[in-house]
This record gives structure tokens, sequence and C-alpha cells, in this order.
């Protein structure tokens, strides 16, 4: 392990420490910001200072979580200036993307939103438990396609603000243009940077191939702004090399690798131009930046990130899987690792880790980097950018550098089997024999381990890297040019997505589809989600964080990004599936592993949660449940009514779902087989009925998640026998095993820590006893906390489509596996298994496309098809 010696302290100004957030008064009547007249022409600080303190009046002193979306204008400014001045944590979004804005409001429940319509207070005071460190939230690497987030300090933004000012020498007379999306942590840091330091923000959303641009830049005396690789790509289109700007300082580069060659081109342009250039290095994850090299060193050590930023250091450790390469010779490898106040907090995946505080001390990259002769040190790829291609062990990173020295440029991703080149047909056409044969010569991969995708435009994200992901999305959507180079070759763009959104929908639910219609609100439920969602990531490459209720017109604007190997699985789903095998295997005796219908009713309880308490109207809301009823008890009323008449075992208590209030009070066969369906039906028509009362259904929308857990406290009572609704069999009465259900219900709503903790602790305490019977209890519990702590798993593609057929057919093979398990149960269990799923998947197949037929002539918005929603 080596370690690097940190940069020597470099003196900062009184101006360029502390919280700029709450010191924007001391720079008084100083421009601040220059905008467009339309927009505000210019504020000074105290100007500013007085909008900050006016919004941060009307968020309150309670810390509360706000959601600013917006974008390089001057109330996004503001908002993000008064959330930190009013100490609330702020989740920063681009507001160009509605989809996915409304899809982290659904993930994170945020207190308030701020965007361009302004302050929408979604409740008063908050109903999260925000730690006190935390200030900011980011989209790691410039992504906005996850609902994973980078937890930010105020230690963090202070300090690296700082940093930043006192390497780059910036002055109060300072201008800087932001050429970068405020969203995007470069872009951030060059607002914080500048505020500490009493400089002025051009703010606009101009860019550098716009001529408006630069006459801006003229008139307002910029002198500087910051660029991503893609920048310059663009400031070569534009001549920027040979203009005249002479009130240009600097110019910052990071984002990603620029060529050693451009740097030095760049580098001495600047040199004859009177303005430095800093390359520098960073992640989300620490802040902004955390090396960089001066300007000076730009030409000699083209290449190198440089140096740590004042206050941090690195360390190289070693990584075994990575071999030195002919480029490496005898130098030092290792990922980078690096420590500083700038270092995030942790990662959130949901609204429960805003409580929690430093999980991180000291950041591993996952850069793999060299430290060259000159001390300098140099990323040389990415520790997760390796491929195993037909056994050869491939630096995806060094095959673009080795495609480069060649004259071409590059994109290589991981395929699994093969190696996908995309090319950028702009800067040479694609040759896919000549791309290949480079690829036999320098890596040894046959060519038929290469595909060749010619790019029009290369995929980028919002920080201007490569959008690889993006890029396999678009070679599995027919775009891959492994046998031509046509340059305008598809790319499966926002109407290709729509149309096979709007395809699947309609094919899953038998309904007429438009953009402005989302699944919930065409009537889809817990079974048909199972099969529309692997259809949606299979269109989109993921499946969004709420997408089940986002219109579809938004979801098709999103990027495609690729579809990693295996499939998303939701945990509830994976229940579901399991749970109907281990039933219908019990009964068969192929096995014993009893408890999965009870499991089945917490599942059943969340999924109620999760698609009929939605923010829809409370009549649309009862209509919702009242149909997932009918989906449930009509084809169940069918089956009965043909098994009464066929076979006379069963009789009209069955058939109306009745047995378990008007039979025999014990368990008793065949008449207490379909208790389940019955204790499900009558479960949501009690409910359909409470949200009918204003009152209730205005209780559940402020007390989301006590109302629940409140009535599996309650349902205890019966339980425990401290209230007795019934005699007789009581595992299986709606009466007693509701609290189940609740608790069901309650997870889904679980959004804190604590909420989930509280789930768990009541499933813990009282399964326990209920059964009397070990192992059920232990299946029981379990199946509920995997509902409360883990929310999906990734599998093979073919477990995933098999657990979607059994989740989706759950109901049906429940009803029709007691017509045939007990014919083979003694002589040939496992057929008996068998053919009682497959009996229930036909059943489910033929009541689909029955009900499909029926939707289809209703008219121009037919029904939803049959299906049940939620075994």
């Amino acid at each position: 392990m080596t370690t690097l010696p940190a940069a020597p302290a470099v003196p900062r100004a009184p101006e360029q420490t502390g919280r700029f957030w709450a010191d924007l008064r001391r720079h008084g009547h100083h421009p601040a910001v220059v905008t467009d007249a339309a927009d505000g022409g210019t504020l000074s600080y105290a100007d500013l200072a007085d909008r900050v303190d006016a919004l941060a009046d009307r968020l309150g002193p309670t810390r509360r979580l706000v959601l600013l979306a917006g974008g390089n204008d001057l109330d996004t400014l503001v908002g993000y200036v008064a959330a930190l001045a009013g100490g609330h944590p702020v989740l920063l979004l681009p507001g160009d993307n509605a989809g996915h804005v409304d899809a982290v409001v659904a993930a994170y429940d945020p207190d308030v939103v701020l965007d361009g319509d302004g302050l929408h207070e979604r409740r008063p005071g908050t109903r999260h438990d925000l730690h006190p460190d935390l200030a900011l939230l980011l989209s790691t690497s410039g992504s906005t396609g996850s609902p994973k987030l980078v937890r930010l300090s105020h230690t963090n933004l202070a300090s690296n603000a700082g940093a930043i000012a006192s390497y780059l020498g910036i002055r109060r007379t300072d201008v800087a243009a932001t050429t970068l999306p405020l969203h995007y942590c470069y872009g951030l840091s060059v607002v914080n940077s500048h505020l500490a330091a009493g400089a002025t923000l051009f703010l606009t959303d101009l860019s550098v191939v716009d001529a408006c641009f630069w006459e801006a830049v003229r008139a307002h005396r910029v002198s500087s702004f910051a660029g991503v690789p893609y920048t310059f790509d663009l400031l070569d289109r534009v001549g920027f090399a040979g203009m005249d700007l002479p009130s240009l300082r600097y110019v910052t580069q990071a984002g990603g690798r620029l060529a050693p060659e451009r740097v030095r081109a760049y580098a001495e342009a600047g040199q004859e131009r009177g303005w430095d250039l800093f390359v520098m290095y960073g992640q989300t994850e620490a802040t902004a930046r955390m090396a960089y090299l001066p300007p000076d060193l730009a030409v000699a050590s083209a290449g190198a990130i440089g140096v740590p930023v004042p206050g941090g250091s690195f360390r190289l450790e070693p990584v075994p899987e990575r071999p030195l390469s002919a480029r490496d010779g005898d130098l030092t490898v290792g990922e980078l690792v690096y420590r500083g106040d700038n270092v995030m907090l942790g990662y959130a995946t949901g609204p429960g880790d805003l409580a929690r505080g430093r999980e991180v001390h000291e950041l591993r990259t996952g850069d793999v980097a060299r430290r060259r002769p000159d001390g300098m040190l140099e990323v040389v790829g990415r520790r997760s950018r390796f491929a195993k291609v037909f056994g050869v062990r491939v630096d995806l990173d060094e095959v673009e550098r080795l495609y480069g020295d060649r004259g071409h440029v590059v994109h290589v991703a991981d395929l699994g089997d093969r190696l996908l080149l995309g090319v950028d047909a702009s800067a040479r056409p694609a040759d896919p024999e000549e791309l290949r044969a480079v690829a036999k010569e320098a890596v040894g991969l046959p060519r038929t381990a290469v595909d060749v995708l010619a790019l029009p435009e290369v995929p980028r994200l919002p920080s201007g890297k490569t959008d690889y992901r993006t890029l396999v999305a678009l070679a599995g959507s027919g775009a891959r040019a492994a046998t031509t180079a046509d340059p305008a070759a598809p790319g499966g763009g926002r109407d290709d997505r729509s149309a096979a959104l709007r395809a699947a929908l309609a094919e899953v639910l038998g309904r007429d589809v438009t953009d402005a219609d989302t699944f919930v609100g065409l009537g889809g439920d817990s079974l048909s989600y199972v099969e529309a969602s692997i259809r949606v990531e299979a269109a989109l490459g993921t499946l969004p964080a709420g997408w089940h209720t986002t219109p579809v017109g938004e979801l098709a604007g999103r990027p495609a990004t690729p579809a990693r190997r295996g499939r998303t699985l939701e945990t509830n789903v994976l229940l579901r599936a399991l749970a109907i095998v281990m039933i219908v295997g019990t009964h068969a005796n192929l096995f014993v592993a009893v408890g999965g219908a009870h499991v089945l009713l917490a599942v059943a309880g969340f999924n109620f949660g999760r698609f009929h308490l939605t923010d829809a109207p409370r009549r649309e809301r009862v209509r919702h449940v009242l149909g997932s009823v009918a989906r449930i008890a009509v084809p169940a009323a069918v089956w009965l009514a043909g098994v009464a008449l066929l076979t006379g075992d069963i009789g009209w208590r069955n058939v109306l779902l009745l047995n378990g209030v008007l039979g025999p009070t014990s368990w008793t066969e065949p008449a207490w087989w379909y208790w389940f369906v019955e204790v499900l039906v009558w479960t949501l028509v009690a409910l359909a009925g409470c949200l009918a009362v204003p009152w209730f259904d205005g209780v559940e929308r402020r007390w989301s998640f006590w109302l629940p857990f409140g009535l599996a406290l309650a349902g205890l009572l019966t339980r425990y026998d401290v209230v007795e609704l019934s005699a007789g069999d009581e595992i299986h009465r709606g009466t007693v095993v509701f609290w189940l259900f609740a608790l069901g219900w309650a997870t889904v709503k679980a959004t804190r820590l604590r909420h989930r903790l509280l789930v768990s602790a009541v499933a813990v305490a009282s399964v326990p006893g209920f059964f009397e019977d070990g192992p059920r209890e232990a299946v029981v519990v379990a199946g509920v906390l995997l509902l409360v702590w883990l929310s999906s798993v990734r599998v093979p593609d073919v477990v995933a489509r098999a657990a979607a057929v059994l989740a989706s057919a759950s109901l049906y093979i429940y009803l029709a596996h007691w017509q045939v398990y007990p014919h083979l149960e003694d002589d040939a269990p496992l057929l008996a298994t068998l053919l009682s799923l497959l009996a229930g998947i036909v059943f489910w197949k033929v009541a689909s496309r029955a009900g499909n037929l029926l939707g289809t002539h209703a008219g121009p918005r037919p029904k939803p098809r049959a299906r049940a929603s939620q075994v």
C-alpha cells in the first residue's frame, strides 16, 4: 500500500472559510449574481440575502426535507441557499424531467417541493427523522435515473468550497459562468466556491456553442467557466482556442478524463491567450473535488490528476485483480482511496437512511491509479470497468485508449459474452471489420466476440460523461451495427419507447393506453403489476421507482438504460411465487413447508397499501378496491360453481364465499379449502366500506403508517382472544388473522427506520404461539421481515419469469389445485404438484383471455381484464 502525502496547506483568506450560506451579508452590495435582465439583472449579496431570508422564513423553523427541482436560474439558486440557511436538507434535482421528479417524490416523500411553479408544502412540519449533519442530497455521478443518493453534510460543503476557492485563487472581482447544471456536483461546486469567496455568478443555461453565450461572456466580463470532456468537444467546434476573451482568467476541466494531448493543446492555448487551465478530479461522493493539476504542470504532466486539494490526502491500495500492463511499467498501481473533510456521510436509498450519520470516513473511489515518476497521480481505469470475454480479462478503459491511439473515438461496454464498441460516427465512420481486426490484434479477442454500434450521437449523462447503460440499451434495441456502418442507425428514441410501453400495458391490462395514462390509473393491481413490470423493464432497461404511478409519456421521456444481467424481482412477487409453491407442494405430499397462505395475507396487505391508497379522490379509491374484489370474487365464484355442479363436494356457501360465516365452525374438508379467498375478499370489502367514510379516508391520508399499524395492534385483540368474535377454527378466520394483513399494509407505508423496526418487532412478538407449530411460525415471521427489509432481489431472467407467472397465476393455482393433487398425491407427489401448478396457470390464461375479449367490446376504454389483485 502506498500513501501519498497531502498537498502543502494553502493559506485561505477569511472570506473563503466558513459556511457561505450564512455569511452572504458580509459582502454587502458587491454583485453576487448576474442574469439576463428579464430574470432579475444584477443582484448584490445584500439583495440575495434578502431573498434567501424571505424564503427561509417561509420554510419555517422546523427542519424539513426540501426537494428542489430547477435549473440554472435565480429561483433555483435562492431555493438552494435558503434551504441551507434554514438548516433544511435539500434534495437537488433537474427541473426538466418531471417523471424523475415524481419518482423521487414517491421514493423519498419530501415535506416541501420547490420547483418552477413555486413552493408546494406537502405537509406542515416533517415526517422524517433528519440527521443534524445532513445538508444536501445529490444523485451519484450526475445520473438522474436512480433513487440512490449521496448524503452530504454542512462540513462537506463548506470545506470543499473553501478548498476550491483557495487553490483556484478565486477573487471577489471574478465572474463565473454556470456552464454546467446546478444539480450536478461539479456545476454546484462552482456556485459554492464563488459564493464562499464573495465572487459573482453569471447564471445562464446557454450552451458554449451559442453565439450569444460568448457575447454575454464579454459583456459581463466573465473570468472563468467549467467544462466536462464533452464541453471541450463543443469548444473545438466553435474555435474557442482562437477567441479573444480579455477577461478570462482560467478554465476548469473535470467530469471525466480529457486525453493528454488535448490537455496540452488547451494549456498551450491558454498560455498564448492569457488564461490558465486547471484539470481537476472529483466525485459526487467527495462533494466535488479531490485533486487538481496546477496550470504550470498541465503541459509537462498532461494526463495526471495532480495533487490532493487542500486538506485532503490519497493512498493507493493494491488491486489484485488488475495485473500491471505495459503502460504501467514498474510504477505503483492501486485503487485510489481519498480522505478529507469533504468525504460524504454515506449513501441513501430511501427516506429511512436520512437519519443516518457518518458511515464513510475515507472514499474508495473505484478508480485505478498509478503514481508517475514526476510524483503526480494518473487514473488508468475503473475497478468496475473490467470484463471477461472468451476467457480473456479485458480492461475496457485500456481498450478505449488503444482505439484512440489508432484515431478512433470508441466507447467500450461489456455485453457479458462479448464487447460492444460504440463508435462516434461523426468523428470517423465505423468500419466493423477494421475495428474487429484491432480487437483481435491488440486484445486477442476473436471477431465474433465484438459487436460494433455506429453512433450518430454519443449518449451522455447530464455530467457529460459517456452513458454506458444507454449504450448497451441501444445495442439491445436493434441499433447494433454488427454488419454495417450506417451512422443513421436507429437509437430507440422516445417515440419507440412510448409505443413499446403502451403496447405492453395494453396487452397486460386489456385497455387502450395513452401517454397520459398510468398503470394504477388504468386499473392495474398487484398481479397485473408483475407481468407489466417485466415488460416495462424490458422497454426501459430498468424499472424506475414509482413507475406504476408515472404517466407513460413521462416514462418514455427518460433515456433508456441497459438492462443488467438478470431481472429485478420485487420481494412481494417472489414471496407470492414461493408461497403458492409451498402450499401446493405441501398439500401434494411432495414436502412439508406450511405457512405460505398466511405469508400471502401479509403480501395482500402490502399490495393493498401500494396500489389502492394512492393520492386519487376518495370515490376513485373505493371503486378501485371494489374492482379488485370483483377480479378475485368473480373467477372464484365461477370456478367454485363448476366444482359444486360437477362434484357435489361443496355447496352454495362456498360459491358465495360465505363458508367462514355460515359454515361449520371447525375445520371441515372440503368446505374450508377456500378460506383464504374468503378472508381476502371480505377484508377488502370491509376496507372499501371504511374508505367510503370521509373521516377514515382523511385519517389514512394524514397518518398513512400509524393507521394500519394501529389496526394491526387492534387485530391482536382477537389474535390473543381478548375479544372473541368467533369460535372454532381460528387460524383461518378473517377476524382473527386480520393483524397479518394490517402488518403488510403498514410495511409499505413504513418510510422511516423506526417504522420498520416497529413492524418487525410486532411480527417477531406476535406470530410465535399462534399456530403452535414452530416451523410454520418461522416461515410467517421470515416472510414479514423480508417484506419489511428487502424491497427487491436480482435474479436470473428465467427465475424472474417463472416467479412472475406463478405469482400472477397464484389465485387460480390456489383454486384449481384442490381438484388436481388429491388424485396423485399418494403415488406421484411431484407430478401432482406440477400438474396442479400447470392447471392453475392454464386457468389464469383462459380467464385472462376471456376478460380481455369481454373488455375489448365494451367501448373505447374497455374494462380491465379479469385478474386477481392480491393473492
